[in-house]
């Protein structure tokens, strides 16, 4: 199975809605290691890491997101494979990752 990295900026009502929480359950759930923080614009940032489907399978949840998430847009970049990833997090502020 091919491992994968995909970077996703995630724009609509996404901040105050347990977007990060629900997303780091969902990449658990299918074994995607990352992180996820809100950024000053209003959007999510998310980068997720494992095997293709898997991610994918992420990125589709991402498309919807939790029952108040609104989500209007997602732009996804594909990115070099690192294997820097224990887990995935639910980061609670902007630091600079």
């Amino acid at each position: 199975m091919s491992k994968v990295r995909a970077r996703l900026i995630i724009e609509g009502v996404v901040q105050g809605v347990f977007f990060r929480a629900t997303m780091a359950e969902a990449a658990r759930m299918h074994g995607v290691r990352g992180w996820a923080r809100n950024n000053p614009d209003g959007t999510v940032e998310a980068v997720l890491e494992g095997d293709e489907d898997r991610v994918e399978k992420v990125i589709q949840w991402s498309r919807i997101g939790p029952p108040r998430a609104r989500v209007d847009r997602i732009d996804i970049s594909r990115e070099e494979f690192k294997d820097e990833f224990d887990g995935f997090t639910a980061l609670t502020r902007h630091n600079g990752y």
